[in-house]
């Protein structure tokens, strides 16, 4: 029989209130683990830390009187598809009441709860992630190719892979995400075939749920395989028209140097200054949507030739973040032993303030108005072309020096 074996995360007092909580209320199979944090464990990837969710077939009212008569905060979070979030020693686990799906309409399901543990998993995406245990470890695969395909690296939907998708069309992305988390080996060819097939039904989804399926696809150690894939059955160009040559991606990846980082990936997936429109179009939030148009914007001037003073130039005028992105994007198709050490400046270095300002310049002779902003532009240029050496008195000394020359500068 398989079962997981004592994981952190099962035995923590969090999670045994809550089991007690529900057991109590319906008896020894009131609660299974199910699905991320099975897979997970079952793979040896989980942590004490990872979200941890419960199956019951008790009703999300039973459920929130179970906790509650416990002494345990209940949140309905998503009670009308039976969601009912509890929180123990200040650790949320998240309950759900077991369901089928009555109507979908490619976005959302609505669902009839049941007691029923085979028809809850029949509703579920992949066979890896229809899996359960009992809160002792032992596992439940109702599929019976859930702990098969865990192990083996198979991302197999539950059933017809047509029919998964008709009924939330996100599906399409989730397999690639999946795959590029857990793949291993050539990706099933129904499910490829379906989400092919399937493509246009993207367009229906909301964006919001689309970049942050997305971000976690690219967040991958190694997405490459799911990114090919996605390519050659037309869903990266239904996706994302603005994708350019796969080389930059490939080359960033095969570095291993970004983090796994989803937005830097995003912009080498990207063709020209076009991280603004897609990163409204995706409705990412302000900050990301900020430094993907960083990172897409041209910069001639970084290349493995600079000098540590002109990193620091640059920092100075756009940010040590772009300039990172940027010189990381080109790296992936420059190659040069230089790029880790001017990568490192543009890391690691801390740029000054510039130390003098338009009152400076005032006080120093120059008359009020506009004139006093181009005279700071050429002592700020001046400045910057002494790799920011001039201290204040110095910086002073000039300005005086060249306004005694002529009422300009």
């Amino acid at each position: 029989m398989n079962r997981l074996g004592p994981r952190p995360w099962m035995t923590a007092p969090a999670t045994r209130a809550v089991i007690a909580a529900l057991q109590a209320a319906g008896g020894p199979d009131a609660a299974r683990f199910v699905g991320g944090c099975v897979r997970d464990a079952l793979l040896e990837r989980d942590g004490p830390d990872m979200d941890i969710d419960v199956a019951t077939p008790l009703t999300p009212d039973a459920v929130v009187l179970a906790l509650t008569g416990a002494g345990l905060k209940a949140v309905p979070t998503g009670i009308a598809h039976g969601t009912i979030t509890a929180v123990a020693h200040g650790r949320p686990v998240e309950i759900t009441t077991l369901r089928r799906d009555v109507a979908t309409d490619g976005r959302h399901a609505v669902v009839a709860f049941t007691d029923d543990w085979a028809e809850d998993a029949a509703r579920r995406d992949f066979r890896l992630n229809a899996l359960y245990a009992d809160p002792d470890g032992r596992l439940h695969d109702p599929t019976g190719c859930g702990i098969d395909d865990a192990r083996a690296g198979r991302v197999v939907f539950v059933g017809d892979p047509q029919t998964r998708i008709r009924e939330d069309y996100l599906r399409i992305l989730r397999f690639f995400r999946f795959f590029a988390h857990y793949g291993r080996g050539p990706a099933d060819a129904a499910a490829v075939a379906a989400c092919g097939a399937l493509t246009s039904g993207l367009a229906s989804l909301s964006a919001e749920r689309v970049s942050k399926e997305l971000l976690k696809l690219l967040a991958a150690p190694d997405p490459r395989p799911a990114v090919r894939l996605m390519e050659t059955t037309g869903i990266l160009a239904a996706l994302l028209p603005e994708a350019g040559s796969p080389v930059r991606f490939e080359g960033l990846v095969a570095l291993g140097a970004d983090g796994a980082d989803p937005v830097l990936r995003l912009a080498a997936l990207l063709d020209g200054p076009v991280g603004d429109a897609v990163g409204r179009r995706l409705r990412l939030p302000n900050r990301v949507r900020d430094r993907l148009a960083q990172a897409c914007t041209p910069d001639p001037e970084l290349s493995p030739a600079l000098d540590a003073a002109a990193v620091r130039r640059a920092v100075w005028r756009s940010g040590a973040e772009a300039v990172g992105d940027r010189m990381r994007l080109a790296r992936a198709v420059w190659s040069s032993e230089a790029w880790p050490g001017l990568l490192a400046i543009a890391d690691h270095w801390t740029p000054p303030s510039f130390p003098v300002t338009g009152d400076d310049v005032v006080a120093a002779g120059a008359p009020p108005g506009p004139e006093v902003g181009r005279i700071l532009k050429a002592l700020q240029d001046a400045w910057l072309d002494a790799d920011f050496q001039p201290d204040r008195a110095a910086l002073l000394a000039r300005l005086r020096t060249v306004l005694a020359r002529g009422p300009t500068w």
